[in-house]
């Protein structure tokens, strides 16, 4: 392997200030891919906050125009972005890694394919189980077929794809990927260890210091399953009425949320506190909590189990495609059913056995330390190498990946 640094560009849809597993995940590798010799560039839209903590040098930001019906979200502008990244040409770029399957996807392989340079793409999200929440008008069935094509199309497109967990691996195969795939999750920080001071976020957002507290941790979004965490606590509350829901974060499902939270009598129940700082008020947060609990079909990693876990935070969860790959045994979590009644049971459980549940931190305490970020991120620069190491033996085209163009069916899933 050479000992010259590799020069990777990041290209990505979605970025701080937008909160979400993307963001997370991009700025966890570039800090340890950094450490590790990788020097990354990263391009995203230009957002109307500024961001809470300032870009470094190398991210570059795109003009970007608002998304009907998506207050979170923006869509740089396409030809502002070919623009950038054609000023970009000089750096000389070893490979390109794109993170989303909208405008960047296309100016990425684009880029590449220009530059004669390999290009990989991480599959963040599972479209096909979530598609049907935005476009409620399309069939479930069609819009999974839809959303396989699109995946299939565009991983036709790149030279080889990551999958954050095994059970997305398997799930990119069954959609008919030849493409190699390399499983490569997003790890833990060193500085996710750091206990959190659970009673100065009690104090701060005004909830009583001693009742047991359930958290959730997320995009408020319909594909979460938060609706499912209410009627869990309708259950857990024939034994534990004091029990009290907290759901940190912001998203489209929030006002649906809301109006099932009445719709139950669940007002003084549950509390919405919206985003948090990620280097203070989130491990205050965990480190609040009584039982951290997710019930999310969607995930294709479920970062936030890995979190509550290295803040000592027992969780309950149901296991589903990328969670599955987390709640292993040995992992101090509880695996609960996919049902209100059972699932709240595996939550009592916890509140009235304070021994078992502060085991059950530990045990997730030192799980959680086998997933450090800067493990994955030695084993993401391992991975550039090995493709650019391939792609010198075989020579790319700007024909053999796809024109790098968004076609209609694309246009589709960016509405």
């Amino acid at each position: 392997m050479s000992t010259a640094p590799l020069r990777v560009l990041f290209v990505s849809d979605v970025y701080f200030p937008r909160v979400n597993g993307v963001s997370t995940s991009i700025a966890t590798f570039r800090a340890d891919l950094a450490a590790a010799g990788v020097e990354t560039t990263l391009v995203v839209p230009q957002y109307g906050a500024a961001p809470a903590v300032p870009d470094d040098e190398r991210v570059v930001r795109v003009r970007a125009g608002k998304v009907p019906r998506d207050p979170e979200d923006r869509r740089m502008r396409w030809g502002e972005l070919l623009r950038t990244l054609h000023e970009l040409r000089d750096r000389r770029f070893d490979l390109v890694h794109v993170h989303t399957p909208f405008l960047a996807h296309y100016a990425g392989v684009r880029f590449a394919r220009t530059a004669g340079i390999p290009v990989v793409e991480t599959y963040h999200t599972f479209f096909e189980e979530y598609l049907h929440h935005y476009v409620p008008l399309l069939p479930r069935a069609l819009g999974r077929r839809l959303a396989r094509s699109v995946t299939r199309s565009q991983c036709g497109q790149v030279d080889a794809v990551i999958a954050p967990s095994q059970p997305m691996h398997a799930m990119l195969r069954a959609s008919g990927i030849e493409r190699p795939i390399q499983v490569i999750p997003t790890g833990m920080p060193a500085d996710r260890f750091v206990r959190g001071d659970g009673a100065r976020f009690r104090r701060e957002h005004y909830l009583p210091p001693d009742r047991p507290l359930l958290l959730y941790v997320g995009r408020v979004a319909h594909e979460k399953n938060i609706g499912f965490l209410l009627e869990m606590l309708l259950e857990v509350r024939r034994s534990r009425p004091d029990a009290l829901l907290v759901i940190a974060g912001e998203g489209p499902a929030r006002e649906a949320l809301a109006a099932q939270v009445a719709r139950l009598g669940l007002d003084r129940e549950v509390v919405f506190i919206g985003y948090l700082d990620r280097e203070r008020s989130l491990p205050d947060c965990y480190a609040a909590a009584s039982v951290f609990v997710f019930a999310s079909r969607t995930e294709t990693q479920g970062l936030v189990l890995l979190e509550a876990m290295a803040q000592g935070c027992p969780v309950v969860s149901t296991s589903h495609l990328g969670t599955a790959s987390i709640l292993q045994p040995g992992c101090g979590a509880r695996v609960a059913p996919d049902e209100p009644a059972g699932f709240a049971q595996a939550v009592v459980g916890l509140l009235d056995a304070p021994d078992r549940a502060a085991h059950c931190g530990v045990q997730g305490q030192v799980y959680a330390r086998g997933w450090t970020s800067a493990l994955m991120a030695r084993r993401m620069h391992e991975f550039y190498a090995e493709v650019c190491a391939r792609a010198k033996m075989i020579p790319l085209s700007a024909d053999s990946a796809g024109t790098g163009e968004p076609d209609e069916r694309q246009a589709c899933l960016d509405s």
